[in-house]
């Protein structure tokens, strides 16, 4: 019996003697199967290949960034906060061996893990259990686990304070469920948001984004984005950490008010005419 890891979007299924037919997180239309079809591996076949390694690193006071190298899946970056003793993982990779465990063990384990949505479950049981930890999923997106655990909390409502200053957010849009984590003593009190890709920053890094499917490139109606808008007028923030190494180091909030307003009159037809 294994728990299977599908090699596309790096999320692990319940045990099996035999490989899933297929992945339900790849199907759905916000991602893809493979253009050369659906492969899986195993969390004890990656550790015995030698190829992968957890490098983590700082990124500010009490914020580490926790990666897969080489890159495995999506690609995603969790990262690790530092609370007033209480430590929060914000997003899961798959890889996970006995050299990461003494790394975030280093840095005083994991007292919670947290998921912004779907598409980063990757192997998150095995990180609540390697650090006995609760793990922290909006029930909005409960129907997309694929291996439950007595670990996780589906939570409810649009906000949940994990910690004193570090408090969940369920913002929608991407998924249902999409969250995004905000950490008030980040940045020197200013304020910092850890967003996944439930908020995006694009190329030219002085804007955000928001799609119901980044690969597919299908966009969220504007009414949800203008929502969302709202929702974050309200949070304590100057900086934003996305999922893929992109930084909004100050005027974050400006910033994503400004580009939903862009978002919305692109789809409404005001900002361009072509």
């Amino acid at each position: 019996m294994h728990n299977y890891i599908c090699e596309t979007c790096g999320v692990q299924y319940e045990s099996s003697q035999h490989e899933p037919t297929s992945c339900s997180i790849c199907r759905e239309e916000r991602q893809y199967v493979s253009s050369k079809g659906q492969f899986w591996t195993t969390l004890e076949d990656m550790v015995a290949s030698g190829t992968y390694k957890t490098e983590v690193s700082v990124e500010e006071e009490n914020l580490y960034r926790v990666q897969t190298s080489p890159s495995f899946g999506i690609g995603q970056t969790a990262y690790l906060v530092k609370g007033h003793g209480y430590n929060v993982l914000w997003d899961c990779v798959s890889y996970i061996d006995e050299d990461t465990k003494e790394a975030i063990q280093q840095l005083g384990g994991i007292d919670a893990i947290a998921l912004s949505h779907p598409h980063y479950y990757s192997t998150q049981v095995e990180w609540a259990e390697t650090f006995d930890a609760a793990l922290y999923i909006h029930e909005d997106d409960k129907k997309w686990v694929t291996r439950s655990s007595e670990r996780i909390v589906f939570w409810s409502g649009d906000t949940l304070e994990l910690s004193e200053g570090i408090i969940l957010q369920r913002i929608g849009g991407h998924f249902e469920g999409g969250t995004i984590l905000e950490w008030k003593d980040g940045n020197h009190q200013q304020g910092v948001l850890l967003c996944g890709d439930i908020v995006r920053i694009v190329a030219d890094r002085d804007w955000v984004s928001f799609m119901y499917s980044y690969p597919n490139f299908i966009p969220l109606p504007s009414d949800t984005v203008k929502r969302i808008a709202y929702r974050m007028e309200e949070l304590t923030f100057t900086r934003i950490y996305d999922a893929f190494n992109r930084v909004i180091k100050e005027d974050a909030g400006e910033t994503v008010q400004r580009s939903a307003k862009r978002y919305v009159d692109a789809l409404n037809g005001v900002l361009f005419h072509t």
